[in-house]
């Protein structure tokens, strides 16, 4: 079959690979019909992380059950299904708690695991024409059959989730108001999520036209940090007033002043909310960064305003989304047609075309907002 692999910083490759098989009998191989180039997956292309040359990307999969092992019960050949980047086993202590993206037994020695991504187990990624999913019947999420509100449905793997989580790690409540720092495919999600929530105002921070206009799009108010700066925009445009939450969907590969600045975001944030409000932290931060600017920030350490926090009374909430606590409900928001989460779909692409919408992905350039492969098409 063909799938994107990792060959080295800033390049990966179409390559014929041996088909996945069932090695465990809740094991199910699903025929992927979409799935997603993620802005995490850049941290992997850019040689941020510990990636070796091999690995098969993707961790936003969706498509069609081929084949399902003699111990899964629910799924059947035939069921269209997505699934979380979570792998999740369903029965340990995390899991059992809603948890999932911390379970304690897919990846050995790690809490938490995902298909195609560094550090997280031993799960290849669906950016191939077939994807093996472990513990099937737990990790698979049924969709209707049939082809319709297929790139709606592929974003429930992970940024429709993961920007719900984002706004629900900050604490926020319907009425308020928001700042979205990153106007990436996550932070555009975590926008909207706000503004389905019943937010008052919500400020989408980025610099790249593209972006800053689907936020506009959808409502939010977008800020231009090249402009000047973001938090000094914002309180203007509020007459001196604080938003309620924040939430960074950006990670440590933030920038400001035309160069890297990891801890920009979190700094921002504790200066444009207001005493007792919250900040969500969905955005990725590692705790080794070969790329790091400084010694500190390639082991994770980074300089926090932690007394301006305390004096403020901030909340802070972080880590990986739970897509399982999120995705059904969402699912069906869709289905109702209360969410449209495509609207940030800029390209749809075959396989062969993977190399290419990496690089201007990468390069946030030809208006690349959120790429979708069809491994099969």
């Amino acid at each position: 079959m063909k799938a994107v692999v990792y060959e080295k910083p800033f390049s990966v490759t179409v390559k014929t690979v041996p088909e996945p098989k069932i090695l465990h009998p809740n094991d199910a191989i699903v025929k992927v019909t979409t799935t997603c180039i993620c802005g995490s997956d850049l941290h992997m292309y850019e040689g941020r992380t510990a990636a070796e040359p091999g690995i098969i990307f993707g961790h936003e999969n969706m498509g069609i059950v081929t084949e399902i092992g003699a111990g899964v019960s629910r799924l059947k050949v035939g069921d269209r299904v997505v699934m979380p980047f979570n792998v999740g086993c369903g029965h340990c202590r995390n899991c059992e708690a809603g948890y999932t993206a911390f379970c304690t037994e897919v990846n050995p020695g790690f809490a938490g695991g995902a298909y195609g991504y560094v550090a997280m187990g031993p799960y290849p990624g669906g950016q191939a024409q077939y994807l093996r999913v472990p513990w099937a019947d737990f990790n698979a999420l049924s969709l209707p059959p049939g082809t319709e509100h297929e790139a709606d449905f592929a974003l429930l793997a992970d940024i429709f989730p993961t920007g719900w989580h984002g706004v629900s790690l900050s604490g926020f409540q319907p009425g308020e108001s928001i700042a979205i720092f990153g106007g990436g495919p996550v932070g555009l999600m975590a926008a909207y999520s706000a503004i389905l929530r019943g937010a008052s105002e919500v400020y989408s921070i980025d610099r790249v036209p593209e972006r800053l206009a689907k936020a506009q799009s959808i409502g939010a108010i977008p800020i231009n940090f090249d402009k000047a700066d973001a938090v000094e925009q914002i309180l203007q445009l509020r007459h001196g007033e604080m938003v309620d939450r924040a939430v960074d969907a950006v990670g440590y590969q933030a920038v400001s002043g035309g160069k890297e600045v990891p801890n920009t975001v979190l700094v921002s944030m504790v200066r444009v909310v207001r005493a007792t409000g919250g900040i969500g932290v969905p955005g990725l931060y590692v705790p080794s960064d070969p790329g790091g600017v400084d010694p500190h920030a390639k082991e994770g350490y980074l300089m926090f305003p932690f007394g301006k926090f305390f004096e403020k009374g901030l909340s802070i909430g972080t880590g990986q989304c739970n897509v399982k606590h999120y995705n059904r409900q969402l699912r069906d928001m869709i289905i109702a047609g209360r969410a449209t989460p495509s609207f940030v779909v800029s390209h749809e692409i075959r396989i062969d075309e993977a190399p290419a919408a990496y690089e201007k992905f990468d390069k946030r350039i030809e208006g690349y907002t959120k790429v979708l492969i069809h491994p099969n098409a």
